[in-house]
């Protein structure tokens, strides 16, 4: 788990022309299309691989297939190769995974079964039959943000992620910033665990957070136990990965879910229909516009007129806006995004400040 997303950093300048890069040859899928997934977890994870697993159930009605899957195929190549293989086997030509951790053996399965569409969310490699993609987490944790901000009578936000990089820093980031267009007085303490799941931390990071009285925690984690502790407490808090609000109804206020069927529903229709497809040699970076996240809003304690607010930001955001639109200053008062400029895809990836309002360090 800890590996699935820590390849951002190495990749930062790959990933940084994956809109712009050439693409690469084409491929065209031969006799009818059987989808499998692969999972490295438990397809009830409550984060990350179950919000995979919702978009396989939506996909089977959206496209009239039946999509077996494997769960609890770790990030090892003698574990995740027999899996892969054995569909094939059975017929199956696109194989879906769910892991950074898959990357390299993916890679070598295109290699070996070019008739084969791979493709695997926050993978690393490419190819003419393969294409990781990942999504814009920044845009839908930025609306989150707002509630946050119009929520919080304090003012004073927590924050709970996992590692200090770049991936995990623009959420923060962006959380912040969509706060402030709400209350440009509030503030965002963050809190590293460390780890992707440990709710044990991620509940003591909450309470403590509460302590010191923030009143909204938003997550880049990937369990509910801090929504779940916000609740206890009375406090408002926003999820991560999916709809948290099934855990903590009284307190979830939002939250940034991961829609991947909304890329892979026409993706895989067209890769069904045996059309031409060009993989793009950099991955996919995608967008609330393109189904990559999107936010969940709102729980019924949010006023309908900060609902419109996020809802008309989140239109504005599809339509272009960025998020890290300039000036921008770090904690030190530095400028790191100029009036009038944002930051290039390669600086998102390798993000490696807080902005100015957000308490913590790296």
């Amino acid at each position: 788990m800890k590996s699935r997303i820590l390849w951002l950093l190495p990749a930062a300048a790959a990933m940084a022309a994956a809109i712009a890069g050439p693409a690469q040859a084409q491929f065209k899928l031969e006799g009818d299309a059987k989808i499998a997934m692969i999972y490295f977890a438990q397809k009830n994870d409550g984060g990350w691989t179950q919000a995979i697993d919702e978009a396989r159930q939506r996909l089977e009605g959206q496209l009239k297939v039946k999509i077996p899957f494997t769960e609890k195929v770790p990030e090892v190549a003698s574990q995740i190769r027999p899996v892969a293989e054995r569909y094939i086997r059975r017929g199956f030509n696109i194989v879906i995974g769910s892991a950074f951790g898959y990357s390299d053996t993916f890679k070598e399965l295109s290699k070996e079964y070019p008739k084969v569409a791979f493709l695997n969310p926050a993978g690393t490699t490419n190819g003419p039959n393969l294409q990781s993609y990942y999504g814009r987490t920044y845009e839908s944790q930025h609306l989150c943000g707002m509630v946050a901000g119009a929520m919080s009578k304090s003012g004073k936000l927590g924050f709970i992620a996992a590692h200090p990089i770049g991936l995990v820093n623009w959420t923060v980031n962006a959380y912040l910033l969509g706060a402030r267009r709400m209350n440009p007085k509030a503030t965002v303490n963050v809190v590293y665990t460390g780890s992707w799941i440990d709710p044990v931390k991620e509940r003591a990071a909450a309470l403590a957070l509460m302590e010191q009285g923030v009143d909204a925690i938003g997550i880049h984690v990937d369990t509910p136990a801090a929504p779940i502790a916000a609740q206890e407490k009375g406090v408002f808090a926003t999820g991560h990965h999916r709809d948290m609000s099934e855990f903590a109804p009284k307190s979830v206020t939002c939250s940034s879910v991961w829609v991947w069927d909304k890329y892979l529903n026409p993706l895989l229709a067209k890769i069904m229909s045996g059309a031409e497809w060009k993989t793009k040699p950099y991955g996919e970076f995608l967008g609330i516009a393109h189904g990559g996240t999107d936010i969940a809003c709102c729980g019924p304690m949010v006023p309908a007129d900060v609902k419109a607010k996020v809802m008309a930001r989140r239109d504005e955001i599809i339509k272009g806006a960025h998020v890290f639109q300039g000036p921008i200053h770090d904690q030190n008062g530095k400028e790191v995004v100029a009036a009038g400029k944002t930051p290039s895809d390669a600086d998102l990836w390798g993000m490696k400040y807080l902005v100015k309002g957000v308490i913590g360090k790296l």
